[in-house]
């Protein structure tokens, strides 16, 4: 399969316009209008440089998703991608979107629009070659990936099952590149205690501390953790108490899990559940649960990964594996039994931090290889 680099050199300027100008289009997950003008934004470009038919999901609360399909081949490959950001509209007042020696700045240009662009763009490349047309791609826009995906879930597993693999254009790792052969089950719990007021100092041996309780609760949930298999807890935030003199009769906390497999995702699941009181007269419970179950290496996503690094050696670069303790959408489709690779798209770092950017180095030599990638596969 000849290279792709010459195309994506005489291209590489309008690909930087398009992206530019998607950064510019802000989308914060939590505003459906904003989020809806950029979604309609770039499914316009798929169905201009790639002749997709565009499938819409509209939601009532979250932006509008959406299907990009292209090809009529009988092997179907699903793309993801989200152009939901963490990023509140205003943010490129002073955040602004520009290019500055070795990278471009702005608000969800890492995390993940130009994974998105890339998707895009390698297709539109694939199409003006002629190749891969014994596959069908579909690429979906998803808009509220970065609060659990809880509306595009079920459409993602579904597109999955219906494809025989799946690349997620989410960042890669480090100034290297390296994809995601894995990523940690994330578990979001609450925990309530209640307790018995009493005056802290007339009547102490009247009262059941909730916040005494939650002390012990605190201790007894981070040896939940096992470092050894990737296992943490963490209690990130807790509340309790009205006044010093009162014993407390109400306290909180929120919980962070992340686990490596299914099975210490059902260990350490069943252990948060399951709480035991340390403080009698005292009662406790817990809501939340898996959010996202872990995105474990298989087979399959190896097998992916060797033809991706292969082809990226005849590109001129090595390409690394490695995972990380975040979830992306592709913790689903793995999940469903789909051989799934992620971390596809763009090199840089600050992802959710005011020093977001992707390094401009690696684009071409990275679009050329996704595109061979998409015409291999």
């Amino acid at each position: 399969m000849p290279s792709f680099r010459a195309s994506v050199d005489r291209h590489l300027e309008g690909f930087l316009t398009d992206l530019r100008a998607f950064v510019e289009v802000e989308s914060p997950t939590a505003d459906k209008a904003a989020c809806d003008r950029a979604g309609r934004h770039l499914a316009a470009w798929f169905r201009e440089y790639v002749g997709a038919e565009i499938v819409q999901h509209p939601q009532e609360r979250w932006g509008d998703h959406f299907e990009a399909r292209i090809g009529g081949g009988r092997r179907r490959i699903l793309l993801l991608g989200h152009f939901d950001t963490v990023w509140a509209i205003g943010t490129l007042g002073r955040m602004p979107c520009r290019i500055a020696g070795d990278r471009m700045t702005g608000p969800g240009c890492f995390d993940m629009k130009y994974g998105d662009l890339q998707a895009l763009w390698a297709l539109r490349l694939l199409g003006e070659s002629g190749a891969a047309r014994d596959k069908a791609f579909v690429f979906f826009g998803n808009s509220d990936e970065e609060v659990g995906s809880p509306t595009s879930r079920p459409i993602i597993e579904r597109l999955a099952r219906e494809s025989e693999c799946v690349l997620v254009l989410e960042p890669s790792v480090g100034v290297e590149g390296a994809v995601k052969l894995w990523r940690k089950g994330v578990g979001i719990y609450h925990l309530d205690i209640d307790g018995v007021a009493s005056h802290a100092g007339a009547d102490p041996e009247k009262g059941r501390s909730a916040i005494l309780e939650l002390a012990h609760q605190v201790v007894d949930l981070h040896g939940v953790t096992d470092p050894e298999q990737g296992t943490t807890v963490n209690v990130g935030i807790v509340r309790g108490g009205t006044r010093q003199n009162v014993v407390a009769a109400h306290a909180e906390a929120e919980i962070d899990l992340r686990v490596r497999t299914a099975a210490e995702g059902r260990r350490a699941d069943e252990r948060i559940r399951n709480r035991p009181t340390f403080v009698r007269g005292t009662s406790v419970r817990v809501r939340g649960g898996l959010n996202r179950p872990p995105m474990e290496e298989t087979e399959a996503s190896r097998r992916l990964y060797t033809l991706a690094k292969r082809i990226a050696a005849e590109e001129g670069f090595d390409l690394p594996a490695s995972g990380t303790g975040g979830g992306s959408d592709g913790n689903f489709t793995a999940a469903v039994g789909v051989p799934t690779l992620d971390g596809l798209g763009a090199v840089g770092n600050g992802g959710h931090a005011d020093h977001e950017h992707i390094l401009l180095a690696p684009i071409a030599p990275r679009l050329a290889w996704f595109t061979r990638l998409l015409a291999e596969l």
